[in-house]
Order: C-alpha cells, then structure tokens, then sequence
C-alpha cells in the first residue's frame, strides 16, 4: 500500500490534480444524470453542445480571473471588476446605440476602443491608490465596486441598453472556424499572459513582490510599478469580458452586468490554487477554477435546483473542492484515519504463555 501511494505521490501532489479531478467528477456526474451532457455536433459549420457553452460562457470568468490571479500574486485583491465589466459594456453599448449605423465596423472598434481606455484609466486608478498612496487594496478596490456600479448606471441613465449591432454581438456569440469567438478571445488572453509572466523575468517579479515586498524593494526591484500594472492588466481583462457580457445579450445593464463576478474570480483563483496571501500563482489552475465553476451553474441548472437554494448548493459544493485540494486538510484525515485503525500487538502469545 506505501509502494503503491509513494508511486502516485508526484501525481496527486501536483496543484493542477484536485481542481482536474474535480472537474472530470462533475462532468462524469453530469454524464449520469443526462447521457447527452458532454455531446457535441456540428451545425451550420458551428459545434453546439452542453462541453461549448460551459466553455463559451467562461470565457468572461477566465478574463476576469486572470486578472485576479496577477493582482493577487502581488498580495492584493480587485473587488471593482464587476463594476469595470458594467461601466466598459455601457460605454460601448451607449455609444454603438447613438451610432447611425449600428453594424459599421469602424462604430463598433470606436465603441471597443473607447470602453477600453476608460477602462485602462479606472484601472491606473486602482494601481494609483494602492501602489503610490499605500491604501490597502480591499479597501482602494472597494471605492471603485461602489462608485463604479454608480458610474455604469449614470452612464445609462438607469435604463437597458439596447443594440443591434451583428459584428458587436459577434463578440459574445459569433464562430470563427467552427469555435465560438468568445472561446478564442480568452484562450488568446490566457496564452498572452502565460507567455508574458512565464517567458520572461515578469513572472517571478509578480511571485517576488507578493511574496515579500520589502525584499524585492531591497533587491532593486520597483514593486511599486509592478503592484500598479497588475491592476490596470486587471481592469483590461474586465473590459474584455464586459464586452462578451454585454454581446451576448445585446444590451447593457449598469446594475446587473458583472455582478458578483468578482467574487466567482476570487473562488477560481483560490481553487486554482493559488494563495490569497500572495507569491506563486498558477493560471492554469485559475482557468480550471473557471470551468469548475461554471460547469457547477450548468450542473445546478440541469438537475432544476430551486433558484433559492442554488448559491447555498454551490457554495458547499466549492468549499468542499477547496477542502479537498487542500494539503493541510488531507494530511489530518490521513493522520485521524490511522489513529483509529487498530493495530495488531505482538505481546499476545507471551500473555497466552504466562497463563498457560
């Protein structure tokens, strides 16, 4: 039984191996309940299938939580996402719905590039108040989730907003070979910053700086400037999934566009494995975090769970994966485990001896 657990050690000690297991659970749990649950066909030149639109209607989460995953391997945290993701989809959406022709290509980029820098500008702010005035970041970020939810709905004047826009929509719902654009989008994103943090020195310097500011500052690096970008790539990210957001409805909500996604982005960070306290961080296990998590509102979905009871159910669901993937807890059931497995004693026969 040692031979055996020491040979799957390496595998099971992994980061990536609970949030995956976990995963191939649901989708196996999933597979029971509906036998057509992981199909996929071809229509039209495009793939449709339950696999498709767990993974086109992540997409928004993997941005955010990429983003989450920098800001928090630099030892703070971004609760203005969901406001970022509002404000950014009202302000193309406003300026796509003034436009004479909503389907002009050069209207929708205007739009795109406008949201975008606003965005950006929202983000240095952040970066701003925690890197150069010393806030802490729960509380800078707050500022922006309140005030900025306040910004969307003044944006659109506490309406929805309403386009027809085709090459807009496309964001959320078009196909380019065969896959949806929205999948590509984040796939690209994550390759960028895997490919940024990963192949370069920026990757440690995030780790070095969350792991100990003071340090880094000491060893000549200006974790300042550091602990400002993660926050403006943070608020990019929001922007582009502000876009999906408010693509696939062809509207845009101030009050209900990213609500709470920012807290679905803290819990795919954590189950990725990543630590709220700062240093290493894993994008893949972010991206795996998404999935679980949206393959969970699928699963609550299908199996017609009342709407009232949903969140209570995913939220033990998530803390169970979290106690699962967790080393410290595992190593205690493992230990209360052997001290309650009776050991054979070896004194019997000298007893058996003595009586005789």
């Amino acid at each position: 039984m040692n031979t055996l657990t020491d040979r799957f050690r390496p595998l099971t000690g992994h980061r990536l191996f609970w949030p995956a297991l976990v995963l191939v659970v649901m989708l196996a749990a999933n597979t029971v309940y509906r036998p057509g649950f992981l199909s996929v066909e071809v229509k039209e030149g495009h793939l449709y299938g339950t696999p498709v639109d767990i993974l086109r209607l992540s997409a928004p989460l993997i941005l955010v939580a990429l983003g989450m995953t920098l800001v928090i391997a630099t030892g703070g945290i971004d609760l203005s996402v969901g406001s970022l993701c509002a404000i950014s989809g009202a302000i193309a959406c406003l300026h796509i719905s003034e436009a004479s022709d909503q389907n002009s290509l050069s209207t929708v980029f205007t739009a795109l590039a406008l949201a975008f820098g606003v965005a950006l500008v929202l983000g240095a702010w952040n970066g701003l108040l925690v890197a150069v005035i010393g806030i802490q970041p729960i509380i800078a970020t707050l500022i922006l989730m309140v005030a900025g939810r306040g910004l969307a709905q003044l944006i659109t004047e506490g309406q929805i907003i309403t386009i027809n826009s085709g090459p807009y929509r496309a964001i959320g719902l078009g196909h380019v070979l065969t896959l949806p654009l929205a999948i590509i989008i984040a796939v690209a994103a994550a390759l960028l910053v895997a490919a940024l943090t990963r192949r370069t020195a920026l990757g440690l310097i995030v780790e070095s700086v969350g792991g100990n500011a003071e340090a880094s500052r000491l060893a000549g690096i200006r974790s300042g400037r550091i602990v400002f970008l993660v926050y403006v790539v943070s608020a990019a990210c929001a922007a582009i999934a502000g876009f999906m957001m408010t693509a696939n409805v062809s509207s845009a909500d101030g009050n209900a566009a990213g609500l709470w996604i920012e807290l679905d982005a803290i819990l795919a960070v954590v189950i990725g494995g990543t630590s709220l306290a700062g240093g290493r961080f894993s994008l893949g296990g972010t991206i795996l975090g998404a999935l679980i998590i949206q393959t969970l509102t699928t699963t609550v979905y299908a199996m017609n769970i009342d709407p009232q009871t949903s969140l209570l159910f995913k939220a033990v669901v998530v803390i169970a994966v979290c106690l699962i993937q967790s080393p410290a807890f595992r190593a205690r059931v493992s230990r209360r485990r052997g001290a309650t497995t009776p050991r054979p004693t070896t004194r019997q026969p000298e007893k058996e001896q003595v009586s005789a």
